[in-house]
């Protein structure tokens, strides 16, 4: 440990106070970005200049090489504002011995609520709905209003079986569904009561869906995992749902699929080249679309700050991180 105190890095204001969090865990040398609003590269790369600890958001991304080199020796970790760990070089920190810190308990069940909002909005029609509400053109309920999809007793298929997927697995046993997930390997308590999930390829689960909601991290092999070749194994009357990491769809191929009635509806979260939206997805009746706000409440987010700055105050005094990446 330095004799000067460690110098800790926030990118973005954050809810709660994680400057207080820390001034009481004794370490006062804080610099935290003013706005609200990304920094620009040059921005972050200055900010990090000489910092022990890094608290980054997804925003920041291309935390690499070059990040590290500005930031200098010193530093021993960033912790990511975040469950998943894309905007950073995974490989570049265990090289160098930077760990690097997560938030996934708290993002679980907000995030999986989400995914329940974005997949009922989807089958039900809610945005056309909510524009002939708003309308003011509205001239009461017809017996061929637009009709949506039945939800209860459907197949749901979840890409991804980790805490998110089996937080909405355990909403979806209520619902009556039967429940397919695709992943690497099996996972024998998914499949055991009550959620009696069944293991099946991507292929296979697309095929025999009504519902499809992912829940895998951005990887070299998840990116554009759904696309024109895996679109067109879905059902026409299935919605798709994506919470995860908006790479994960090719977002022009969703918006075909979407226009040629390839598939019914899609509830999104996130987005291929955030904050920029598929202009064909922000114009479409059947995209309901959320500004990645899986997260987005008070207990939520504050908790994700605490699991945040609680791994830096690990890491600075060298203690096992809470949550660490590995």
């Amino acid at each position: 440990m330095p004799t000067a105190s460690p110098l800790v890095v926030i990118t973005r204001p954050l809810p709660g106070d994680p400057q207080g969090m820390l001034a009481r865990a004794g370490f006062t040398n804080v610099w935290t970005n003013p706005r609200d609003d990304r920094l620009t590269r040059t921005e972050l790369l200055n900010a990090v200049t000489g910092a022990h600890a890094v608290l980054a958001t997804p925003a920041d991304v291309k935390i690499n090489a070059e990040f590290f080199d500005r930031a200098g020796d010193q530093l021993v970790i960033v912790s990511n504002y975040a469950v998943g760990v894309d905007n950073i070089d995974m490989t570049e920190a265990r090289r160098r011995g930077i760990r690097i810190g997560n938030t996934p308990d708290a993002v679980t069940e907000p995030t999986a609520d989400a995914a329940w909002l974005l997949l009922l909005a989807g089958a039900r029609r809610a945005r056309e709905g909510l524009d002939i509400a708003r309308s003011g053109a509205w001239t009461g309920v017809k017996p061929l209003d637009p009709m949506g999809l039945r939800v209860i007793g459907k197949t749901l298929l979840i890409i991804g079986p980790g805490r998110i997927g089996r937080a909405v697995a355990r909403r979806a046993v209520a619902w009556d569904m039967t429940i397919l997930y695709s992943a690497r390997s099996d996972h024998p308590d998914f499949e055991a009561p009550p959620t009696n999930a069944r293991r099946v390829t991507l292929e296979a689960g697309l095929a025999e869906a009504d519902l499809v909601t992912i829940h895998t991290p951005l990887t070299d092999e998840t990116r554009h995992l759904i696309n024109t070749r895996t679109l067109a194994l879905m059902k026409p009357t299935a919605v798709l749902v994506n919470t995860s990491r908006g790479p994960v769809v090719d977002e022009a191929a969703l918006a075909a699929a979407l226009r040629d009635g390839v598939i019914f509806a899609a509830g999104i979260d996130v987005f291929e080249n955030e904050p920029e939206i598929h202009p064909d997805l922000v114009g479409h009746d059947r995209a309901f679309l959320l500004p990645h706000w899986g997260s987005t409440t008070d207990e939520d987010r504050a908790w994700m700050t605490a699991q945040a700055v609680d791994n830096v105050i690990a890491a600075l005094t060298g203690k096992p991180l809470p949550t660490e990446f590995v």
